[in-house]
């Protein structure tokens, strides 16, 4: 028998994986950051230029199919919508002072009346078309942000319709009462209104801009209240440009209105810790 060879009877030493030079080499370990950052990655399809051209297309095809179904639609219906939209003039008669004025105020209507129609159909296809370059966190703002804008959107054309044009209306017929008979011309009357209505659904949108400031953290609500005195001058302005009417008391109910909907939106973006 031969002896066993000093190799042999040496002691083998355990392995041990030594992390230090693993950091060295720029291995380390996933942090909870990393984590945090993958699990609001989205798995989605990478799609080149020219498919999403493709599909920004096919959207837009889409949204102007369903806003040519409404207006047509809607024109079946016009006659109804003017005479809602006359209600707030109340006892003036409206004169047709050239051929086919009627016929083209009937189709200015009819326009708008379906735009606002297919609005639901034109934001989900914008919404389709952007959601997928969204992580989950804007995804979870993306419905409320939608929701609250078009409700106020809504609430402005509600508020315009029983308030402002009223308020502008009884000021021009009381006005020159004694002078002059009201005897309107029905295309300038549908340009004053709808204008007004669309302006004012634009205009209450003001808080839905502070709470995307805020949840962007661009503005804080602490900011925002301090620049109070600029918010009152352009309430002023605001009321001035967006309202056809030169008569004071609408210009104040929308300024008023402007100056409300913000400081509600600071309150919003109080609410939401910013």
């Amino acid at each position: 028998m031969t002896a066993p060879s000093e190799l042999e009877t040496s002691p083998q030493p355990d392995f041990v994986l030594d992390t230090s030079s693993a950091d060295d080499r720029g291995l380390s370990a996933p942090t909870d950051t990393d984590v945090i950052a993958d699990e609001d990655l989205l798995d989605d399809v990478e799609m080149s230029l020219f498919d999403h051209l493709e599909e920004l297309r096919q959207r837009i095809f889409y949204a102007l199919i369903a806003v040519a179904v409404s207006i047509v639609g809607c024109f079946f219906f016009v006659k109804q919508i003017v005479q809602l939209l006359e209600v707030p003039a109340g006892a003036v008669k409206f004169l047709q002072l050239a051929p086919g004025e009627y016929f083209f105020v009937s189709m200015k209507v009819a326009a708008y009346s379906g735009i606002l129609l297919a609005s639901p159909v034109i934001l989900y296809q914008i919404i389709a078309f952007v959601l997928p370059g969204l992580t989950r966190r804007e995804r979870k703002l993306l419905a409320p942000i939608v929701f609250g804008s078009s409700f106020l959107f809504v609430g402005g054309l509600f508020f315009a319709y029983i308030a402002l044009i009223p308020a502008a209306l009884n000021f021009f017929i009381s006005y020159g009462a004694d002078v002059v008979e009201q005897l309107w011309s029905i295309d300038r009357y549908f340009e004053f209104v709808l204008l007004l209505m669309f302006s004012t659904g634009l205009a209450f949108q003001i808080p839905i801009i502070q709470m995307l400031l805020g949840l962007l953290g661009i503005v804080s609500s602490r900011q925002m209240l301090s620049g109070w005195r600029y918010v009152l001058l352009g309430a002023a302005i605001l009321g001035a440009v967006l309202t056809p009417s030169t008569d004071p008391l609408t210009q104040s109910l929308l300024g008023g209105a402007v100056i409300g909907l913000y400081f509600g939106g600071i309150g919003l973006v109080k609410l939401l810790g910013k």
